[in-house]
């Protein structure tokens, strides 16, 4: 089905509920259930009378606002395909995402219509939209009389494609079908809790379609989306008081701004993050600061969103032992609805297509790490075109494997343990070093904000961010802790490069350049 058909039951189930809200004070917005449907429809038949046809694109770029989930609901409607590009990708994918797709229309902010100057396949697409009034483009809108009925496309029909620039810096373009979000919406609403009637306040955009789904509201952290690192912790949650907010999914450098600015999270009941490393000492503060909450981590990828998932409540002295002394961070036990298969680490070569009785001599035993491989109903298959697929993609018998791109294993209980990127280990002859055996056992130093491990002209160097007052402490102690990882190099640097979606994953070309420059002594 087009999974429009699921929010126009919604609306006619509670047509008065909150969809969506955003901003506070004299600036907050709301749109019901009812009206948010309506616009869509509007939006529909506004994009169908400018030339938008069903199969066609419609590029985006614009802040998350209402007026972004209406005008992508509305381009879903007509089983036409929203495609995004990740902002820290660069210009080179935003010119191949126009020319692979050669995008019918471009929905963006006036400053966004900025790119027609840089950007020549921008220019040339045949409608140009616009939300701001300067900008020389057609204004959004929705059409003055009728309603563009919904698309009958096909479960398979893309409805959501986001460019990345790849592991390999080759554009690799996710797509995501009708069917798919669907069925990520009915993992997701098991996996974290998502019940009808919740207020759930929003800092990744993909999780707005499944709160739409469950019937949840959808508040829009009152900050810039782009920088979650960087929010107002005390702006934030004023508006989570004001809006009755029940439970918070959001990046563990949100949560650590809010943290830092003492929030009051006291009244939620549910905490969810994920999207980068999330280790047990965040997990136990937010439990101490929403002490009747279920504080949980979520690991996923875009290509598969949920994998595992643990609470911080069933997390035990063991495991952080284990964490302490070099076994990983502890994932949780996979959701039910993946395969999840540990095989030796092969990243950076094609595996192919192996038969059922090689796949199962491939995978390896509990205990034993390598690389983490997920298969499911809500894994993407490939990619756009295939370009990607060697890389991450693999056939098993009759299935389709994806290849994470994260080493790990299962312990005995089937629970997954995360040991960095694939690509990122360190093989010595005494045996693999790998990044999060580290990184996790220093995420228990009060005094580090942050460690990365890379190889560098063949030594394991550590790179350590102390919390703003800890500076200068001293790296003896870090070493200390880490001793069993026998590190050739340990330097202190004021700040570790970090993503620009999450600000919370390490960098790590960025941080290779940085460390290129620093003078190790001896």
């Amino acid at each position: 089905m087009n999974l429009v058909e699921v929010l126009d039951r919604r609306a006619r189930r509670h047509p008065e509920r909150p969809a969506i809200v955003e901003g506070a004070g004299r600036r907050r917005r709301v749109v019901s259930y009812a009206d948010l449907e309506r616009r869509s429809a509007a939006g529909a038949r506004f994009l169908a009378d400018r030339g938008v046809r069903e199969g066609e694109a419609v590029l985006f770029v614009h802040p998350v606002s209402i007026e972004l989930y209406e005008a992508l609901l509305a381009v879903f409607r007509l089983g036409a395909a929203a495609v995004f590009v990740d902002p820290s990708a660069g210009r080179g994918v935003v010119a191949a995402a126009v020319r692979r797709l050669a995008p019918r229309a471009f929905f963006g902010s006036p400053k966004a219509h900025l790119l027609r100057l840089i950007q020549p396949g921008v220019l040339r697409i045949p409608v140009q939209i616009s939300t701001g009034g300067w900008a020389p483009a057609i204004r959004w809108g929705r059409a003055a009389a009728g309603e563009a009925p919904i698309a009958d496309c096909g479960p398979e029909a893309p409805a959501l494609v986001t460019f990345t620039s790849g592991s390999t810096g080759a554009p690799k373009a996710a797509v995501r079908t009708h069917r798919f979000l669907l069925a990520q919406y009915e993992i997701l609403s098991k996996s974290i809790g998502l019940r009808d009637g919740q207020t759930d306040l929003v800092t990744l955009p993909v999780f707005v379609f499944a709160n739409l789904a469950a019937g949840v509201t959808s508040v829009l952290a009152d900050t810039d989306l782009s920088r979650p690192g960087a929010a107002d912790g005390r702006r934030v949650g004023r508006q989570m008081e004001a809006e009755s907010v029940t439970r918070v999914t959001a990046s563990p450098a949100f949560f650590e701004a809010l943290l830092r600015r003492e929030a009051d999270l006291g009244g939620l009941g549910g905490i969810y993050t994920g999207g980068a490393p999330v280790f047990p000492s965040l997990l136990r503060r937010l439990r101490t600061a929403a002490p009747g909450a279920r504080v949980e981590a979520v690991y996923g990828s875009t290509e598969a969103e949920p994998i595992a998932h643990v609470a911080e409540d069933e997390i035990d002295a063991g495991d952080l032992e284990e964490m302490r002394t070099g076994g990983g961070l502890l994932a949780g036990r996979p959701v039910d609805e993946v395969r999840l298969a540990v095989l030796a680490n092969r990243w950076g070569t094609p595996l192919g297509m192996l038969t059922a009785e090689e796949f199962a001599a491939a995978k390896l035993a509990a205990g034993v790490a390598g690389e983490i491989a997920v298969t499911g109903p809500h894994v993407l298959k490939g990619y756009l075109d295939g370009r990607g697929d060697e890389e991450t993609k693999f056939r098993a018998g009759d299935d389709v494997w994806h290849r994470t791109g994260d080493a790990g294993r299962l312990d005995h209980s089937g629970r997954l343990w995360l040991l960095g990127r694939a690509g990122a280990v360190i093989r010595r002859p005494e045996g693999a070093l790998y990044p999060f055996a580290v990184e996790a056992a220093l995420s228990f130093r009060d005094d580090v904000r942050r460690s990365a491990l890379v190889e560098l002209g063949g030594e394991a160097v550590l790179a350590v961010e102390f919390h703003e007052t800890k500076r200068g402490s001293g790296l003896a102690g870090v070493r200390e802790t880490v001793s069993w990882a026998r590190l050739d190099r340990v330097v202190e640097l004021p700040a570790i490069p970090v993503d620009r979606r999450h600000n919370a994953k390490v960098d790590h070309l960025a941080l290779k350049r940085v460390l290129g420059k620093v003078r190790f002594p001896g």
